[in-house]
Formats: structure tokens, sequence, C-alpha cells
């Protein structure tokens, strides 16, 4: 599996069971935006799916179920995608992932597609 299908398989169920313990979370839904959003440029893509894989895999450097630091190096490697195409992730990702994270915070579950659409 392509990284690209595991991020579309995995980084929604991921996120949702950790919504509470993740404080990079609208960075990270910001981040997916721009991977998935046709005006991105391949090698922006490639650095933030890359990123967005490594937040979805459940074992790494420091294992997600580790309370208080689980999440630190999934933070860093999300930190530095995103510094390198910083120009690229734009105001409209980010307003859609704080609509969607507004609405999941909510309770507001039924209907939130990945792609921001009700």
């Amino acid at each position: 599996m392509s990284d690209e299908q595991k991020v579309k398989a995995e980084f929604w169920p991921k996120l949702a069971a950790n919504l509470a313990r993740i404080p990079f979370a609208e960075d990270a839904v910001a981040a997916w935006y721009c991977a998935f959003d046709p005006a991105t440029p391949l090698k922006v893509k490639g650095t933030l799916l890359g990123a967005l894989a490594y937040f979805i895999l459940p074992f790494d450097v420091v294992p997600d179920f580790i309370l208080g630091l689980g999440f630190s190096d999934d933070l860093a490697v999300l930190m530095t995608a995103m510094t390198l195409v910083k120009t690229h992730i734009t105001q409209a990702h980010r307003d859609k992932a704080a609509a969607v994270l507004a609405q999941a915070r909510s309770g507001v579950t039924a209907g939130v597609q990945p792609n921001g659409s009700q």
C-alpha cells in the first residue's frame, strides 16, 4: 500500500480516536488538505504524505500509547515537513481544518467528510 493510500485509509480514524490527545490536530488536518489538493505540487504532496504516514504508524520512535510523550515524535516530523512546504499550506487548507475539527470537537461527526464537505 502506498503512503497516499495508507493516509487516505487510516488518517481520519486515527485522528478521531486520539483527538483529545493531539494538540497539533489542526496542523495535521491542514497538512492532509494540502496533500490532497490537486493544486499542490507533487514534491510537496510527497513530503506531507510521508509525514502523515508516520503519524498513522502504530509503533514508531516513541509509541503513541506512551502518555504525554506518545505523539511528540509525530509532532516533530509533521512540523519539519510543514516548515519545508509552508508556502503551499494555504489559509483555505487551515480554514477547512478548523471547521472540521470544530464540528468533531462539538460531537457533530455524522456527515463530516475528509474533503470538508457536508
